[in-house]
C-alpha cells in the first residue's frame, strides 16, 4: 500500500485524483505523512511543498503548471535530494503523442512548419498550456534546437511572414474542455496532424496516481512519465 498526500486536493484535478485512488486497492490518500506527495496546487505554493518533500525525504509528483524559471531551479535543487517527477501532463496518450512528435520533427526538415494548437476550459489561467509546451519541447528536441529560441507564442496584426524553423502556439479558452491538443506539421502540398483529446480529467488522474505509486521508494533524481510508462 502506497500512501499519497495530495496538495491541491480541493481543485478539479485533486478531486479526480482522489476518485481514482479510491478505486485502487494499492494506494490511499492521507492528509499528511504520505509515502509520496502529489502536487496539483498553484505555483505560489510550490516552494513550500518542495521544502516539505526535502525535509521529509519524500518523493513528489509535480503536476502544477504555469511555473516560471525560479520554480524550475527550485525543482532541480529538490531533485538532488528526493525522487521527483515533474509532468505537464500525466496522460498515457499525451506522453505517447510527445514521443511521436519528437520522432516526426527529427525526421522532417525545416521546410515542414510546426504549429501547436490547444484548447481548455474557461477557468484555466495560463497559456500556452503546460502540455502544449511539452509538445513544443518534444518538437524542438527532435530538431536539436532550444524551444525558447524558436517559439512564436502569439500573432496579432501584421506579424509578417512565418519564420522558417519556428514553432508556433495558439491557445483557445472556453466551456468545460478538459484538454484538446493538436500538433500540425505542414509542408507545401501536404500536412500531418497529430492530436489528443481528453474527455475527462480522470485520464490525467490515472496517470498521476500511477506515477506516485511508481515513484515510491525510488532514489533521488528527476524522473519522467516516460520512465513510469516504460517508453
Amino acid at each position: 500500500m502506497v500512501s499519497i498526500t495530495l496538495f491541491g486536493g480541493s481543485g478539479r484535478m485533486g478531486r479526480a485524483i482522489a476518485e481514482v485512488a479510491g478505486q485502487r486497492a494499492d494506494v490511499a490518500i492521507v492528509p499528511d505523512g504520505g509515502d509520496v506527495f502529489v502536487d496539483f496546487s498553484v505555483p505560489a505554493a510550490l516552494d513550500a511543498h518542495l521544502d516539505a518533500a526535502v525535509a521529509g525525504g519524500t518523493p513528489i509528483v509535480i503536476g502544477t503548471t504555469g511555473l516560471e524559471a525560479a520554480h524550475q531551479r527550485a525543482i532541480d535543487a529538490a531533485a538532488e535530494r528526493v525522487a521527483l517527477i515533474q509532468a505537464a501532463n500525466t496522460s498515457l496518450g499525451v506522453n505517447l503523442l510527445s514521443h511521436l512528435v519528437r520522432e516526426a520533427a527529427a525526421r522532417l526538415g525545416d521546410d515542414w512548419d510546426i504549429e501547436i494548437f490547444e484548447m481548455h476550459h474557461r477557468m484555466k489561467v495560463d497559456a500556452p498550456s503546460g502540455t502544449a509546451l511539452l509538445l513544443g519541447r518534444a518538437a524542438a528536441e527532435g530538431r536539436g534546437v532550444d524551444l525558447d529560441a524558436v517559439a512564436d507564442r502569439g500573432r496579432d496584426g501584421i506579424s509578417g511572414a512565418r519564420t522558417s524553423g519556428h514553432i508556433g502556439f495558439a491557445a483557445l479558452r472556453g466551456g468545460s474542455v478538459a484538454g484538446d491538443h493538436q500538433v500540425i506539421l505542414a509542408a507545401d502540398g501536404e500536412r500531418i496532424e497529430l492530436g489528443h483529446r481528453a474527455e475527462s480529467r480522470i485520464v490525467f488522474a490515472r496517470g498521476a496516481v500511477a506515477a506516485a505509486a511508481w515513484l515510491a521508494g525510488k532514489p533521488a533524481g528527476r524522473y519522467t512519465m516516460a520512465d513510469v510508462l516504460g517508453f
